[in-house]
């Protein structure tokens, strides 16, 4: 089995997407997504070529169009006369124009198109482009077991159109509804058109980080005299592990490894931010970022879908793929939508006709107003639209949500709790003091003192590790034989010559009573010396701490560092209450206990902040947090720092707010819009027009979240 994604055009909400899901389903596919917004379609299947070919088949049928499968590569076809829902509207629009302009003259006593011979010559073309799709569309759907709007279409224009053959047949004049059934298909095209667009333009922001046209790179090659050699190459054609220059100005082409030099990137594709950042030896840079200032020679660890950014778009996709608690309703009811639409119209035509003694063409036609009128899209598109636009303001602005259904959970919260380290503080720490037992001052001299610290904390992701490993790097590591990280309490090694080593907090030995220093490191349970850290709040995060608590939000500090540390960064920021000196597993407790009593977002960093932040009702993590912190988040900050949380969380709030606002105009329009056309106040032409207009009246809603005022 592997995974195939495909590319598919024409899907415009998740009643498209809801049949290509169950087309494929009944193929017998496996691990079925679609996509309506992005187009995307992925399943698992074994790769055989008649099984994909079944499947473009399946997908083709409903009227879409597989534009990009995962078979071999073939040069893109040029698109075929009236392969476009526009290209079909104009087609279209002047035959439907003639025969409206015939039946509007009649009204004023002119009968210059009152042949119908004439008249079905004029709505042959239309009805014949038509039904290669509609029809096409809704009979495939019908086959299959998976009626789309299609259907209500094609039986709208069809049953206009054979009534009026009959009367051309008949030679009856009164029967002659032609226009009828061209402009159903002229405005419902115009219609579909208008959705694409529209829910393009949702899209805009997410494309826009996805655009990476093809630029060119400096390779640098070495020839058999080891004489450097720089040539141009496309950016596609690099591999890991090539080298590369990088010049001010220059797009970054792949994520790579700063061998030598310093620059200055800007990482606004990234992080949302457009200050240049310093990158220095040993450094990443990020494919697409720009080289700001310097000149750097780099070799690339990661190109084409492995780089920081197609890992990000990748994460969006699957975010915008899934779905949230609040559309699962309107699902539902898309699901069923078109059957029930069908029996709506047809207890419309019996009640108009035997009930209200209608005559038969009214009765007919205002049955036809009901198939044409309603629009299962809307509701489709009410919640996809708005996550669509809303997770592309995020993402240009450093905010990546993985789970979309955050956004709804942030109009819920009640409290939010922070870790310290690294999250409320800056996480660069550095060594305030040290010293060593005087029982070991002997034997130990200062710079054996560093090596095994460093030889230890070398190998902790912690970020009070990372710094005292950075700021005490020796050349000269040990050789553990055996090395781990105990979770909350600090490093445990053992030497070659079966020495036991401890370095961590106090409650890492029993032995320990004395609590008054950050890390102690111990040999064979016997105490060597102790270090003392500093560590600085970061200058946002009194800022983040007053707009949480000017939303009503308790704030709580949930640490694993000394009370005195977290009493004292609790009250320069004006936190509500103070958990400190937590093991991974009591963090885990008190986020369980915590969110029973009322949703709870986190914001964490680091690796003994995961289980907790997997626990939380929305879990925040940091961009340079540990792996293991960003996969248990449901929103990440990509700008390493706590600016961008009140974004995120207010634009969660107004992107559930603009899904309900959708939701509630679906509803109310598909309500009121079925039973006035019912009962004649809607013409079919209105009625297709009204459907149309409809989604892009959700598209421009969902649109309005692009400029829309977020945070005060």
């Amino acid at each position: 089995m592997e995974k195939i994604s495909w590319k598919v055009e024409g899907m415009t909400c998740s009643n498209c997407a809801l049949s290509v899901q169950k087309v494929l389903q009944k193929q017998g596919l496996e691990a079925v997504k679609v996509n309506a917004i992005s187009g995307d379609v992925s399943f698992d299947c074994i790769p055989e070529q008649q099984v994909l070919e079944q499947a473009k088949n399946n997908i083709n049928g409903l009227g879409y169009h597989v534009v990009d499968e995962t078979l071999a590569a073939q040069p893109t076809k040029r698109k075929g006369f009236l392969s476009t829902y526009l290209q079909k509207f104009w087609f279209c629009l002047p035959f439907t124009l003639i025969l409206m302009i015939g039946h509007w003259a009649m009204t004023f006593g002119y009968h210059f198109l009152h042949n119908g011979w004439l008249q079905l010559a004029i709505c042959l073309p239309v009805m014949v482009v038509g039904m290669l799709f509609f029809g096409k569309s809704a009979f495939n759907s019908l086959r299959k077991g998976i009626p789309n709007m299609n259907v209500l279409v094609a039986m709208g224009a069809l049953a206009a159109f054979i009534y009026s053959l009959v009367g051309t047949l008949t030679q009856d004049g009164d029967k002659l509804f032609y226009e009828t059934a061209a402009s159903i298909i002229t405005i419902v095209l115009f219609g579909n058109w208008l959705e694409h667009y529209s829910v393009a333009k949702t899209q805009r922001a997410i494309q826009e980080l996805t655009k990476r046209e093809k630029v060119m790179a400096n390779m640098i090659a070495y020839d058999d005299a080891h004489n450097e050699n720089i040539f141009p190459i496309e950016n596609t054609y690099l591999k890991v592990g090539d080298l590369i220059l990088i010049k001010t100005g220059e797009q970054v082409p792949q994520d790579c490894k700063i061998l030598s030099g310093d620059a200055e990137a800007n990482e606004a594709i990234i992080s949302g931010e457009s200050v240049p950042v310093n990158k220095k030896q040993g450094d990443i840079l990020i494919g697409g970022s720009l080289l700001v200032n310097g000149v750097v020679k780099c070799y690339v660890t990661a190109a084409g879908k492995d780089t920081i950014l197609n890992g990000i778009v990748a994460m969006m996709k699957q975010a915008q793929g899934q779905k949230p608690p609040v559309q699962l309703l309107a699902d539902k009811i898309s699901a069923v939508f078109v059957p029930v639409v069908i029996g709506i119209s047809l207890l419309t035509f019996a009640g108009n006709y035997l009930l209200f003694h209608q005559v038969f063409s009214e009765s007919l036609m205002r049955s036809i107003a009901v198939l044409v009128i309603s629009c299962p899209c809307a509701m489709g598109l009410a919640t996809p639209a708005a996550i669509a636009v809303g997770l592309g303001r995020a993402a240009k602005n450093g905010i990546l949500f993985t789970q979309p259904e955050s956004m709804e959970r942030f109009a819920e919260v009640k409290q939010i709790v922070f870790d310290k380290t690294g999250t409320l503080t800056t996480g660069d720490f550095s060594i305030s003091q040290f010293q060593i037992e005087p029982i070991f001052q002997e034997t130990i001299a200062e710079t054996d003192f560093k090596q095994l610290v460093y030889s230890m904390e070398k190998y902790s992701s912690h970020p009070i590790a990372k710094s005292i490993a950075k700021a005490w790097k020796s050349n000269q590591l040990i050789s553990w034989k055996k090395i781990k990280e105990v979770k909350g309490l600090g490093m445990e090694a053992e030497d070659k010559a079966g020495n036991f080593y401890q370095l961590g907090s106090h409650k890492i030995d029993k032995t320990i009573t004395d609590d008054s220093h950050h890390l102690y490191l111990l040999k064979n349970k016997q105490l060597i010396g102790w270090l003392d850290i500093t560590d600085e709040l970061r200058p946002e995060a009194a800022t983040v701490v007053k707009f949480c608590k000017n939303r009503g939000l308790k704030t709580i500090l949930l640490s694993g560092d000394k009370w005195v540390k977290c009493n004292e960064v609790a009250a320069q920021l004006g936190i509500d209450e103070v958990l400190a000196e937590q093991t991974p597993e009591q963090k885990l407790a008190a986020m369980d206990r915590l969110c029973k009593a009322a949703p709870t977002v986190m914001v964490g960093d680091g690796i003994n902040d995961a289980p907790a932040l997997a626990k939380a009702t929305i879990s925040i993590s940091l961009s340079a947090a540990s792996q293991l912190a960003i996969e248990s988040a449901s929103v990440v900050l990509m700008n390493s720092g706590l600016q961008k949380l009140p974004m995120a969380m207010q634009l969660g709030v107004h992107t559930y707010n603009t899904v309900k606002g959708n939701l509630f105009w679906a509803f109310i329009y598909n309500v009121l819009a079925i039973p006035f056309a019912a009962i004649g106040l809607f013409t079919p032409t209105a009625g297709a027009l009204l459907m149309g207009l409809s989604d892009v009246v959700l598209a421009a809603n969902s649109l309005r979240l692009n400029w829309k005022k977020i945070v005060d």
